[in-house]
């Protein structure tokens, strides 16, 4: 079931457009004015590509957000993507956030994240290896299925919630 509900979600995907509250240096967001935070996401299946540095804190007519996660379909498919570096003050890694980032080669996970979302990470052939910090304590399924270029899973021995034996 899981399977058909996934096939119907992306089949319906391409005639989804995505919204935003602001875009900063090549990156979309959207904001919560009530908590000052901002998520990162995607517009129109923008594709982001090259390496991409997302900031803590970005500041809009004035007022400063704090990133605090990256939102489902944010990277979706985004093959010119090589290289993310997420700051420590993301807490979580939405649904199908890289899917099918075929070119991402390198992901740095900060000591902040604590859930990585269903799929988030897909069918990203390119990469090799992960390192599962030991802040994390839910990794949805499917979350680096298909990943075919992936070796190494490594996950900080202080991880009291995954175990490296368990990869």
């Amino acid at each position: 079931m899981k399977t058909f509900l996934t096939v119907i979600c992306l089949a319906v995907l391409p005639a989804v457009s995505f919204a935003y509250d602001v875009q900063i240096d090549g990156i979309y967001y959207n904001l919560d004015t009530t908590n000052k935070t901002a998520v990162v996401t995607s517009y129109n299946n923008n594709f982001y590509s090259g390496i991409i540095v997302i900031p803590e804190t970005i500041s809009c007519d004035g007022t400063q957000y704090m990133v605090t996660s990256i939102g489902d379909w944010a990277f979706f498919s985004c093959s010119g993507l090589t290289s993310v570096t997420i700051p420590n003050s993301v807490t979580s890694i939405g649904n199908y956030a890289f899917y099918n980032c075929s070119g991402l080669t390198s992901v740095t996970i900060p000591n902040s994240v604590t859930s990585i979302g269903y799929g988030a990470f897909a069918n990203c052939s390119g990469l090799t290896s992960v390192t599962i910090p030991n802040s994390v304590t839910s990794i949805s399924e499917f979350a680096f299925g298909g990943c075919s270029g992936l070796t190494s899973v490594t996950v900080d021995k202080n991880n009291g919630t995954y175990d490296s034996r368990d990869n």
